[in-house]
């Protein structure tokens, strides 16, 4: 299992000025994809179209926790917090370790937890923060690249973290997720955005209210 350490900032819930002038997202981002291509899937983040379409159903008022795999630098997380309610809480898990540095100096938002540590122990990463359950996920891993028995892990773990109607977001440049959800979401909600880099499949799972 991964680094269940994370980071909850004690500073109000802005965006430190100090990370971003040591750090260029870009930069980051561009670097860790020649590390490791197969891990991040796109030589660029998601597009704005991209994150208001994955992000279009959320119910806001009815969140307390919302779970991202692979942050990368950020790119869905200040819409993310700029829309959650005070008393919710933003929980990303990463295995890359340059990622999870950044957002931990970037983020000074007390609702903001950065985890290192795999997606496939998401049960055991939510308890370990104090949580039961958690009411979204969303997740941009590249499933289709992911070791032999990985992504299926993930999404039967994702499964079993989320509430009675919760929903489990996917963008991906493959249908590939399609298969893996099948076996636990009985209804997946597709769509398909042109204007990203490259164009992407939107997936949306959401568990039963009784299963």
């Amino acid at each position: 299992m991964g680094d269940l350490m994370a980071e909850r900032s004690l500073d109000g819930g802005v965006t430190s000025r100090s990370a971003r002038k040591t750090a260029s997202p870009m930069a980051l981002f561009f670097r860790e994809f020649l590390r490791h291509p197969a891990m991040i899937g796109s030589i660029i983040p998601s597009s704005r179209r991209t994150i208001e379409a994955m992000l279009s159903d959320v119910r806001w008022d009815e969140t307390r926790l919302f779970v991202e795999y692979g942050p990368g630098v950020g790119t869905f997380c200040d819409t993310i917090l700029e829309r959650l309610a005070p008393e919710a809480t933003l929980l990303v898990i990463d295995t890359n370790p340059a990622f999870i540095d950044y957002l931990r100096r970037r983020y000074t938002d007390s609702r903001f937890i950065a985890v290192h540590g795999s997606a496939a122990d998401v049960g055991d990463i939510i308890t370990a923060h104090g949580f039961d359950s958690a009411d979204y996920v969303l997740s941009g891993l590249p499933f289709s690249t992911l070791p032999a028995g990985v992504g299926a892990r993930i999404a039967e773990q994702t499964f079993e973290a989320l509430s009675p109607g919760g929903s489990f977001l996917i963008y991906q440049y493959s249908p590939y997720a399609l298969r893996l959800l099948a076996p636990h979401f009985p209804r997946v909600d597709r769509a398909f955005e042109w204007l990203n880099i490259p164009p992407c499949h939107i997936l949306k799972a959401r568990k039963p209210l009784e299963t």
